[in-house]
């Protein structure tokens, strides 16, 4: 008779334990998706942060009939200027550059100068600019050079007008919708697959969580019952 108590103290003091285990696994579990949320919401915003090319002129994919004098790149914000911040390279088929001096940073433009004797072609141009965020970011695009930046003779003022402005102009006007189509699906990827991936966590953590809460219910009036069981009014 005296050790009966004794063994249903340790019995009660098991019972708790295992009840305070229970009541620290959603809180646990919780934790846990707080930190995932933390983490994939902070790469995506980390990376949409990056400035993005919005305009060039010329236009990428375009084809133009004179090369300006000066390659303008514009962007979604204000640029981090200042010594080999920036860098623009602009080559024919060849390799040959048509860069005359070093860029220069304006607010959100990048401006560079280029050569007057550039030979018709087509050119790539690469650019590489430090984001208002603070972070590099680089990309490239070319456009058609249809005539020679050197003085022309008459037979060639007579000849290319006309083939040149209609191919200029239907090269031209698509410009303006294949830029943007370009950049649009890689930003709206960006924006939608933090939320794909958050969607799935939250579902399988719902699950989880659903789950814990029903064993905790089902092994606490399982022990309830034992503990009836095994001591039993007298």
């Amino acid at each position: 008779m005296s050790q009966h108590p004794q063994i249903r103290f340790s019995y009660a003091e098991c019972v708790r334990t295992l009840t305070i285990r229970r009541s620290l696994a959603p809180l646990v579990l919780a934790a846990a998706l707080l930190a995932s949320f933390i983490v994939l919401f902070a790469w995506p915003q980390s990376a949409a942060a990056h400035d993005s090319l919005i305009d060039s002129d010329p236009a990428a994919d375009s084809t133009v009939e004179t090369l300006p004098d000066e390659l303008t790149l514009t962007f979604s914000n204000a640029l981090i200027g200042g010594d080999g911040s920036t860098a623009v390279v602009i080559t024919d088929a060849e390799g040959t550059s048509i860069t005359d001096g070093t860029p220069r940073v304006d607010g959100a433009m990048v401006i560079q100068p280029l050569v007057a004797d550039a030979a018709a072609g087509e050119y790539t141009v690469l650019w590489q600019v430090i984001s208002s965020d603070g972070h590099p970011t680089d990309g490239e695009f070319s456009f058609i050079l249809s005539s020679s930046g050197e003085a022309t003779d008459a037979p060639d003022a007579v000849t290319t007008p006309e083939p040149d402005a209609t191919e200029s102009d239907a090269a031209v006007a698509p410009t303006a919708t294949e830029t943007p189509s370009e950049s649009t699906p890689e930003s709206s990827f960006l924006r939608v697959l933090p939320w794909i991936i958050g969607g799935v966590i939250v579902a399988a953590g719902g699950g989880a969580l659903i789950a814990v809460l029903t064993r905790r219910k089902r092994d606490g009036d399982t022990a309830a019952g034992t503990d009836s069981d095994t001591h039993p009014e007298r």
